[in-house]
């Protein structure tokens, strides 16, 4: 049973983005949210052919690496790096299915990414619902097929725009359950 949230924050330098992540997650999953340290080796991750990051290698790391023991604890990398995961070409995060960890990046939830100007307040709402889907997974939630709830899948930036920062009710009683 998780009784926390952990974000780890890996080489991430905007440190303004977590305290109101922090705010958020705990509101929505109810449990105390932390922000701690692991001994996460970005350049153990990164693909020179696809200059990109695995976020698998980067989620086993920080499983490894676990600043609490996994069974009291959710944790959740913040990076900026470009994550990728073999079949897709790039993803925002990648989260263990009814595990401990997930991982999301701003990288690609920058308006900057896509030529656009920059907005701290967008981006604020991307990585929130990118953390609360990855989250989600943790606590066994599959992708939802309800177009507002922040476990639809996403694929593109705009997909995630879309979508609500809130889980759909039945997903909201699942994630209930499996925290209790």
């Amino acid at each position: 049973m998780s009784k926390n949230i952990c974000i780890v924050p890996v080489e991430l330098n905007d440190y303004s983005l977590i305290e109101n992540l922090v705010l958020y997650l705990n509101q929505t999953f109810e449990f105390p949210v932390h922000v701690k340290t692991a001994n996460i080796k970005p350049h153990l991750a990164y693909d020179q052919r696809r200059l990109q990051y695995s976020s698998s290698i980067l989620l086993k790391q920080l499983i490894d690496n676990s600043p609490e023991p996994l069974n009291q604890s959710k944790f959740l990398a913040l990076c900026e790096f470009d994550l990728f995961i073999p079949i897709f070409t790039y993803v925002f995060g990648e989260a263990q299915l009814n595990g401990p960890a997930a991982i999301v990046s701003v990288h690609r939830l920058q308006n900057e990414f896509y030529g656009g100007s920059s907005d701290r307040e967008v981006l604020r709402e991307r990585l929130i619902k990118e953390a609360t889907h990855e989250l989600g997974h943790t606590f066994g939630l599959y992708h939802c097929l309800h177009p507002k709830c922040v476990m639809n899948f996403s694929t593109y930036v705009e997909d995630i725009d879309d979508k609500s920062p809130l889980f759909c009710d039945q997903c909201k009683a699942e994630v209930i359950a499996g925290g209790e």
